[in-house]
């Protein structure tokens, strides 16, 4: 079953929010006879769109190609949340990869998120901002080590914006009995990634790159000259770079042992009276549970609750979205139960087996950044900086990232997802203990 169509159409947006929400760049044409250039880059999400417009504002000749639309995939799709840190808490880190290194990844996670600010600021205002995550522990046993990990945070990083909070404090954040006790994270925040997508993808061809969608590519060749072939073009290209997370398929073998996806699930009710609005999250933050499978949402800026649950492994989506999500959303609030949902939506994303991302030099001109596990909008963006860094001849902190280990799934490609799949459901069941 093919990825890229076996849950969308060709060419096409899902049924979203985001998409309902956002005005579309281009379309771009497909790549068409014999094209060259200096860099060419496969993906036209987060992590593509950065490296072009990072690249391009170099002076370097950059074509991008997506198979479908730019934003199509992870990218337009997420739950918003710009997360501080990496996707491993830095205590898991500093036994990685040491004390030093730890701190290396903490502040390019620090940055990652300016950087989204910054990309907001300048090139998508309308995105939006807003400050604030709030980690919600389900359960009681939780709460002190989530306590002892921002006073880790704030003692050992120096970093005050996160703090504590009660059950009583959490209840008046966020209007449910669901959780225990957690934190604040004022550094941190959400905003509309498609319309962040759609900002960077206009500032990259502003600044004279050329994107191609609709161009699905078929064959590449690697070496000291790269040949990318789609069905209707032949790229020839000095730097190659593998931007693709969850819709990679395996047409980079090596990747794709080590880049798995699976799908998550969000839907956005209509729009909410305001006083009813803030009666669930008061201050407009976003909130991620502990569950393993977690649970994330936040208010629209139209007052719709957004919220994203479930999960799901294999390349087809369940055929009622709207159920399956509504399930976890009424536990949380049951006060939404006859709330309609506007829209619901599925995407496919990228994990790894420690869920840190997967960079890679594949050979010296041919460089790959994905796997972002759920935690790509910052990274991911930030992820295409390094890539524009590597290729300019500054690679210390793409070689950083590469250095961080992402195994090969167990069984390869064939067997990775029934492994997983009883991986899952063995966190599941601990999530209800």
């Amino acid at each position: 079953m093919d990825l890229l169509t076996a849950n969308d159409r060709h060419g096409e947006y899902p049924q979203s929010w985001y998409a309902a929400t956002a005005d579309a760049p281009g379309p771009f044409p497909a790549a068409q006879g014999d094209v060259s250039c200096d860099v060419c880059v496969i993906g036209g999400g987060f992590t593509g769109l950065s490296a072009a417009l990072h690249l391009a504002e170099r002076g370097y000749d950059v074509v991008l190609l997506e198979a479908q639309r730019v934003g199509f995939g992870a990218s337009g799709r997420n739950g918003g949340q710009v997360g501080m840190g990496q996707r491993l808490d830095q205590d898991e880190l500093e036994k990685m990869v040491g004390k030093d290194d730890a701190r290396k990844l903490w502040d390019m996670a620090r940055e990652s998120v300016q950087m989204v600010r910054d990309m907001v600021a300048k090139h998508a205002p309308d995105a939006g901002f807003t400050d604030g995550i709030i980690h919600a522990m389900h359960r009681a046993r939780y709460v002190p080590e989530d306590h002892a990990y921002v006073r880790k945070l704030n003692e050992d990083y120096g970093y005050d914006l996160i703090r504590t909070v009660d059950r009583e404090e959490l209840r008046e954040l966020c209007g449910s009995p669901a959780y225990h006790g957690g934190s604040l994270d004022m550094g941190a925040g959400h905003t509309h990634p498609l319309r962040l997508a759609f900002g960077m993808a206009r500032a990259a061809v502003d600044a004279g790159a050329r994107i191609f969608e609709t161009s699905r590519v078929t064959q590449v060749k690697e070496g000291g000259t790269v040949t990318v072939q789609t069905d209707k073009a032949k790229i020839r290209a000095s730097h190659l770079v593998w931007a693709c997370n969850g819709y990679l398929g395996n047409t980079q073998g090596h990747v794709a042992a080590r880049v798995m996806p699976i799908n998550n699930y969000i839907l956005a009710t209509e729009p909410l009276d305001d006083g009813f609005a803030k009666s669930l999250i008061r201050d407009g933050h976003a909130v991620a549970d502990s569950k393993f499978v977690i649970n994330y949402f936040r208010l629209s800026d139209d007052n719709r609750m957004l919220f994203g649950g479930a999960e799901s492994y294999g390349y087809k989506f369940p055929k009622d979205i709207r159920k399956l999500v509504s399930k976890p959303m009424l536990e949380i609030y049951p006060q939404l139960k006859d709330t309609k949902i506007d829209y619901a939506w599925g995407g496919t994303l990228g994990i790894t087996m420690n869920r840190m991302p997967h960079f890679e030099r594949l050979q010296g001109n041919v460089l790959s950044a994905s796997g972002y596990s759920g935690h790509g909008v910052a990274m991911a963006t930030l992820g295409g900086q390094m890539v524009a860094e590597a290729i300019s001849g500054q690679a210390e902190r793409f070689d950083l990232m590469a250095q961080v280990p992402t195994h090969r799934f167990p069984g390869g490609v064939a067997l990775r997802w029934p492994l997983l799949v009883a991986a899952m459901l063995w966190f599941s069941l601990r999530d209800k203990l």
